[in-house]
Order: structure tokens, then sequence, then C-alpha cells
């Protein structure tokens, strides 16, 4: 296996990752991976290792502004799930532009937050993943945020969540938007893994997933919740390669 640092560049900001290869030659798959809220590309490490072992590459990056360990030149304050959305379709470009890539066997994963943009993203490059993956997806921000914030007017400029400070665009963005109408295009198999326990987002949110895509799978994860123990995330890292060995033809 070959690891190597990235940096791509784009809307005035920086994407930084970790490329896994596989030693191999001839083309191969890639799973690029997107972290959740406050969370890192370090987290997929384990999925990286094992899949770039059987011959399959790896991407994973920090969403410019998506943690407090972003070391970039975007504040934590101008991040949305756009943003990020912006963030995952320059990756996506970064991983076209290789041709060790078989360009027809590109896999996207997120996690949380980053579950919600990748839905997101898949739904508008439809001809891109040859398949989906999608742990514990927060589809509920929204509806967690228009709880919160009824109306625009109540939006403040600055609120700390889990130790990073958002701005007031973040809670603009998602204000009343309907993820569900906007995740439905992509019609390549999908996988979602979601905790049964899960207090942060509910796995109802994951199993109203079944009537939007037309290849869903759903495995509910007895007794884990939002983050994994250790046993339940090796799980996750086996699903994806077999998810990934499956849909390869």
């Amino acid at each position: 296996m070959k690891k190597s640092a990235i940096t791509i560049a784009h809307h005035d900001r920086t994407v930084y990752g970790t490329f896994y290869e596989p030693e191999q030659t001839e083309s191969f798959p890639v799973v690029i991976f997107s972290h959740g809220f406050n969370g890192s590309g370090e987290h997929f490490t384990r999925h990286a290792h094992l899949l770039s072992e059987n011959g399959i590459g790896a991407v994973t990056f920090d969403f410019c502004g998506g943690s407090v360990t972003y070391k970039g030149d975007m504040k934590s304050t101008d991040m949305t799930v756009f943003t990020e959305k912006e963030d995952l379709e320059a990756v996506m470009d970064y991983v076209q532009g290789l041709k060790c890539v078989d360009q027809e066997k590109v896999f996207l994963f997120g996690a949380s937050q980053g579950g919600f943009v990748t839905a997101l993203t898949a739904s508008e490059h439809c001809r891109i993943p040859a398949g989906v993956l999608l742990l514990y997806p927060a589809l509920c921000i929204p509806d967690d945020w228009d709880r919160a914030f009824p109306n625009l007017a109540d939006i403040p400029d600055t609120q700390e969540l889990w130790g990073v400070m958002l701005g007031r665009k973040y809670f603009e963005a998602v204000h009343g938007l309907k993820i569900y109408e906007k995740i439905g295009g992509y019609q390549g198999p999908v996988l979602v893994m979601h905790g049964e326990d899960d207090p942060v987002v509910s796995v109802d949110y994951s199993r109203r997933l079944s009537g939007g895509y037309h290849d869903f799978r759903l495995e509910v994860f007895e007794g884990e919740g939002h983050g994994f123990t250790e046993a339940g995330d090796a799980r996750v890292a086996e699903l994806t390669l077999d998810f990934v060995r499956s849909h390869m033809e």
C-alpha cells in the first residue's frame, strides 16, 4: 500500500486528505470517505487499510471548517452542508483526474453529517458513484434546527455545537430543507448502516430511505449508538469491502 498526502484548492480554500493506493499497477476502484460533524478523515484509517489490502483505493479528507482540528483557511462559521458538498465535489474531481483509478468504480461513503452531504452529492452526480454507503446519515439536520429556530429571524449570528462555533449561514442553509425530496435521484446501489440505539439520529430517518432509492439495503446494528464501538466499526469496514466487491462488475 502506498499512502500519500493530498491537497485540493477550490473556492478560495484547501481540502487536505490522504490517498491510499493499493500495490498494483492496473486501474482499481476507489472509495471516497466523508466524515461527520467535527470529525476527521482519520476516522476511516481502518477502512482505508482494509480496502487497500484488497486491491481497492481510498481517499479520506477533512471538510473545510468542518471541525476544530481543521488546519486550513476556512472558518467554521463559514461552513455549511453546501460548502461541504463543494468540498466533496472537489475531491471527486481530483479522483477523476487519477489515471490509476477505474472511473466506473468510484464509490462514496459518508458518515453522519458527511452522510447527509454524500446523499445530496450523489443525487446531483448520478453517473459517477458506482455505489453509495451511508453510516448513520444525519438526515435529521433540517428537522433539528427547524425545531430550534422555527423562523429565520430566530437564528443567531453564531451558535456553538460540540465545541465548534457555527455561523448563521449554517442554519439558514438547511432551514425548511426537504431532504428526502433532494436525494432520490441516485439510482445505483445504496447501503445504509445505522445503530439501533442512536440517540442523535433516529434509525427511523434511515428507514425512510427505503422508499426513495431503487436499490436499497439497510443494516441495523443492534446495541450501537452514534459512533460505533470497536466491534461495530470493524463490521462497517468489512461490510464496506463486501459492498464494493459485489458492485465492481
